[in-house]
């Protein structure tokens, strides 16, 4: 393999050796038990937080991409998902406000534990991986800017369907069931 996929696969294994499973089981119970489920992420993160909804959808779950307009109200036992690699973001911060005071508990999706974001969250997952806030000095990802964090995302996010799939008995044709016809 060339150097530089073996050195990109080498990192990404590095952060799931890392990765807090406790925590990432207990995203998935939080996830499992929510009524609608609404997530945001923005730029590179954003695509895989839609990738991830999309995955929700599948399992027969209440999921939908803030923006959309179909996007349902937020209220009591919902919960809005939002990634925040760096730290934390303007719009994410002020769509946790919305959600908060509407109700919903909110789950945020980070590299920084000790950010914004997350000192406002009910529920924190921590990716140990580099993103913007990070990615300078000698100690950095083969993988630019913020691309590592959000290739765990990735494979992370893939994961937790796993867990949820099992945890709700859900199978694989029922899931199958749910995609789009439409392309």
């Amino acid at each position: 393999m060339p150097k530089l996929y073996n050195e990109a696969l080498q990192e990404l294994a590095g952060v799931f050796d890392r990765i807090d499973e406790q925590a990432v089981d207990a995203a998935v119970a939080v996830i499992a038990g929510a009524g609608r489920i609404a997530l945001y992420g923005v730029g590179r993160e954003g695509l895989q937080i839609k990738g991830f909804a999309m995955r929700l959808y599948h399992l027969g779950l209440k999921a939908a991409v803030v923006g959309d307009m179909t996007t349902p109200p937020v209220s009591g036992g919902d919960l809005l998902i939002v990634s925040a690699g760096p730290g934390g973001f303007s719009t994410v911060l002020g769509l946790m406000g919305v959600a908060t005071a509407a109700g919903a508990k909110t789950l945020v999706v980070t590299a920084q534990p000790d950010g914004d974001a997350a000192r406002r969250a009910d529920h924190v997952l921590t990716i140990p991986a580099q993103t913007m806030a990070d990615d300078r000095g000698t100690n950095v990802s083969v993988l630019p800017m913020g691309s590592l964090f959000e290739g765990a995302q990735y494979i992370l996010f893939e994961v937790m369907v796993l867990k949820l799939r099992e945890q709700l008995g859900i199978s694989t044709e029922a899931m199958r069931a749910n995609h789009t016809n439409l392309e």
